[in-house]
């Protein structure tokens, strides 16, 4: 195996927007934020739109998609196929 190619693996905080909540984890990202950690430590902190704590599917919040309501809004909106 060849050395020096491979980026630096450490522990990273990541943080989800929505919610605040953060988890440490190992990572070849990096970041400039940094934050202190729980045991006392400081970390990189990474900023990240959905973990599982924020994804619907985790969090029971899932939307239920009116199929039925899209196909007639279609048919509202462009009619019915013409027969020429």
């Amino acid at each position: 195996m060849r050395r020096d190619i491979h980026p630096a693996y450490g522990p990273v905080v990541y943080q989800d927007r929505s919610t605040g909540q953060a988890f440490l984890t190992r990572s070849t990202a990096t970041s400039a934020d940094t934050i202190d950690w729980e045991d006392g430590k400081t970390y990189p902190l990474i900023r990240v739109d959905i973990t599982a704590y924020s994804h619907p599917f985790w969090t029971g919040a899932q939307r239920v998609l009116d199929s039925a309501g899209q196909v007639e809004k279609f048919r509202r909106r462009y009619g019915g196929r013409s027969r020429a």
